[in-house]
Formats: structure tokens, sequence, C-alpha cells
């Protein structure tokens, strides 16, 4: 097992370099001047050159791609152009909101998710095996951005139930920053208005989120479940007498986790990476809305900074459901 972990660390490592590579020379060859884009138009020439070249921007491209390297192998992913902060410091500011904001959408779509593919699959072509199909379909087909914008069309502009984008009102002070995470920081602050606040805000962009992760989740269970349910040790374990649920959850759901795991773990690195569409639409403080705004800012450090740090998220959570096939199910060998 650790030979297989120092293998797939390797690769890891081999991954996040064509990634950084990749995504290094296509900021670069796109016909775009960020330092431009920065100043503003009405920036005088000598003042855009006088920045590229503190920049290191003016030299060969692969003079700046050995510097850019040699930092990273340091830990230093840059500077960001936009906010003038190194971009792992931002990556750190802008993180802990997502990891609120997936973690919460990853819930709902768990006891969702699982909860409607099981039933599904225990009563296959009744009535709730269809809606719980048709209910896949759209979770699946609707746009994150399009549900978004409807939620805070009927909640927030016409019925008033629920506060508006953003993690809490802009009149409200927030909790001093220990953690970075509002709710522990409210927590720790003992600031009760915050948190209620802040977790009203919530309920949209992680009801968006989980609709996306519930849909999948679902559909996978209910497949999963209907294969293993047709096995024969289903069938002797019900002509012994053992009670449905007992069948279902301790025989069935636990040979059908391995499709399962590696949904999940799809789903929560994705959320993790930060959900572009659904952080822009819902002002929300988190990792995909600063990859957004520094993509239109072409903001090249980080860029490549945030393009890394999520294919580092999905290099790690593929590893996580690896080892995780061999705990549930000890046949698994790794050599």
């Amino acid at each position: 097992m650790l030979g297989y972990i120092a293998r797939r660390l390797l690769w890891m490592v081999l991954v996040l370099w064509g990634v950084m590579t990749i995504t290094f020379f296509v900021a670069r060859v796109i016909p775009a001047d960020p330092v431009g884009a920065i100043l503003g138009p009405q920036a005088p020439p000598e003042a855009i050159e006088r920045e590229r070249e503190r920049l290191g921007l003016n030299r060969p491209i692969y003079v700046q791609y050995a510097r850019y390297v040699l930092d990273l192998l340091r830990g230093d992913l840059g500077v960001s152009l936009r906010t003038r902060r190194p971009v792992l410091q931002d990556i750190a500011q802008f993180f802990p909101a997502t990891v609120e904001l997936a973690l919460s959408a990853f819930l709902i779509g768990i006891v969702l998710g699982i909860s409607v593919g099981v039933v599904s699959a225990v009563y296959p072509g009744r009535v709730i095996d269809h809606a719980s199909r048709v209910f896949a379909i759209v979770g699946l087909s609707m746009p994150a951005f399009w549900l978004g914008l409807l939620l805070l069309l009927g909640f927030y502009y016409k019925l008033g139930w629920l506060p508006g984008p953003g993690q809490l009102p802009y009149w409200m002070p927030r909790p001093p920053r220990l953690t970075g995470f509002l709710f522990i920081d409210a927590l720790l602050a003992h600031d009760w208005p915050a948190l209620t606040s802040y977790l009203k805000h919530l309920i949209m962009p992680a009801f968006t989120l989980g609709w996306i992760s519930t849909a999948s989740i679902a559909r996978i269970t209910r497949a999963s479940m209907l294969e293993v349910l047709r096995e024969e040790y289903i069938k002797t374990a019900r002509m012994k007498g053992l009670k449905e649920t007992a069948v279902v959850m301790k025989h069935a759901f636990k040979n059908a986790l391995l499709p399962i795991i590696t949904v999940v773990g799809i789903r929560l690195a994705s959320l993790l990476e930060g959900a572009v569409l659904t952080e822009t639409v819902f002002a929300w403080p988190g990792l995909g809305r600063y990859a957004t705004y520094s993509f239109l800012s072409i903001d090249f450090n980080a860029v490549v900074g945030v393009a890394i740090f999520t294919a580092f998220l999905y290099a790690f959570c593929n590893l996580v459901v690896d080892l995780l096939y061999a705990y549930l199910n000890p046949k698994i060998r790794y050599v």
C-alpha cells in the first residue's frame, strides 16, 4: 500500500506539472496585454513598459517559464496582477468560503441523492422511480446559473423569504477573522446575528450546487443498487427471512458503494474547486469568483495558480477514493 501511495503521489506531481505547463503557455499566447488591462486604456506607453519590465513580462517566454518553475518549487505561485498580493495568500483567503459552500452542497447531495437513488432502486417501475428519474434528468440538464437566478427571482425578489447575494448584508460587520471560515468565526465571536444571517444567505447557493450533486449521485446510486439487488446472495438473504431494511442497507447498499464513492469523490472535488457560475450569481466570495475575475482581468499568475490548486484537489480526491476502495472491499489489493 505504501508503495502504491508513493507511486500515486509521483503521478500527482507529474499531473500538476502538466497542468501548470499547459496553463502557463496558453495564458501567455492569448492576444491580450494584462498590464494594459490593469493600468487602463489611458495609461501612457512608458508606464506600461515599465510595469512589464518590473513583472518580467518583457522577457522571452522560456525565461518566464523557467523563473515560474523555480518559484513554484519554493512554494511561490507568484503575485496577482489584480490584487497585488501573493496568489497563495489570495487562495488562502477565498478558499474557506468555497469550502463552506461546497460542504453544505455536498451534504445536501449525499443525503438526498443516496436516499432518492436507494428508494428508486427498491421500487423500480413505480411512480417514485419515474419521479426520481425525471428529477435526475432535470437536475443534470438545468444549468447552475439558471437555477440560481430562478431562486433569486422567486425567494429573494418576489417573496422576500431569503436574503440576496453575498455572505452578509452590506451593513452588517463581519466577525473578526480568526479561521477564515465565517461560520466558525461567528461562533467563536458569539456573533449570533451574523451567524443567523450567514446561514440564511447560504441556503440558496448551497441548494443550487446541491441540486446538481443530488441528481448525479441519485442516478449512479439507483444503477448500482439495481445491479446488486439482482445478485443471488440478496435472494438468499430474503429467503432466510431477513427484514427488507436489513437486506437493502446491510447487504445491498454496502456492496453498491464503490461506484457511488467514485461519483461522490468527483463531485466533492468539483465543488471544492469553486463553482464559478454559482459563486458569481450569488456574489459568494469564494475561489470560483476569484478565478472568474482573474480570468476577466487577464491575471496570468492567478489563473495558473488556481488551475494548479484545482488539479491538486482532483488528484487528491481521486487518491482518497482509490484508498477507500480497499477499505470497503477487502478483496481489492494494490501492488
